[in-house]
């Protein structure tokens, strides 16, 4: 994998993202235990390194500088920085929950998956990278009694259903980051009264000729 560095530096740099080498390897790393798990467990249908790099990797990082904003207008108000934790929904091979633990080691994560090995390889990957701030959690999404600032998804449902199924998991302040492709407005013209889209994020991601976009909701106030 440490053949695809300089593909990922300059990924990086055309999102305008700075990470240090050790957030670099650490990434490097995580791919290669995704194609050493694949092999086994079938995580992606992925296998080509240098398409999982800018269709796992670079795809999942486009998306940090704009977390880090929403993180940052959310601490505002309160003045200094509070943890935030983050859900990552559907996590499947850790994406992008995983690639928000390593970016992001200041935001703890939990990655939820109802597949037992997917929430076992997401451990796994917290060990081997040390990465203290992420844990895998085999469940349903509806199970959970924790509460999160930020509850994620990458491709995982419509958003009717991803607001739906992880309601009770989300802060009452808290917002929800939706992965998606091109803008899906049957699904957000489908939305409960109950959930608000506050901004659509158009996504630029080096590689790849594909629209992305980041939806991002909230509970309506009352």
């Amino acid at each position: 994998m440490r053949a695809l560095e300089p593909g990922l530096r300059q990924g990086l740099a055309a999102l305008a993202l700075e990470l240090d080498d050790a957030q670099v390897g650490c990434l490097l790393d995580y791919l290669e235990l995704i194609q050493k798990w694949t092999k086994v467990y079938n995580l992606t249908a992925v296998r080509d390194p240098a398409e999982m790099l800018t269709h796992h990797l670079l795809d999942s990082l486009a998306v940090i500088r704009p977390l880090r904003q929403q993180v940052a207008q959310r601490a505002a108000p309160a003045g200094a920085p509070s943890a935030v934790r983050l859900l990552d929904v559907g996590s499947g091979a850790g994406l992008p929950g995983i690639v928000i633990a390593i970016c992001c080691p200041d935001i703890t994560v939990h990655c939820v998956d109802t597949v037992a090995k997917k929430a076992a390889f997401i451990q796994q990957v917290a060990v081997s990278l040390r990465l203290p701030n992420l844990r895998g959690v085999h469940a349903r999404v509806e199970s959970l009694t924790e509460s999160y600032d930020v509850v994620s998804s990458r491709a995982f449902a419509s958003l009717a259903d991803f607001a739906h199924w992880s309601g009770a998991a989300l802060a009452g302040q808290g917002v929800w980051m939706a992965m998606k492709g091109k803008h899906p407005d049957d699904e957000v013209a489908a939305l409960p009264a109950g959930v608000e889209v506050f901004h659509v994020e158009q996504l630029l991601v080096p590689g790849l000729d594909a629209e992305r976009c980041i939806v991002w909701m909230r509970k309506r106030a009352a």
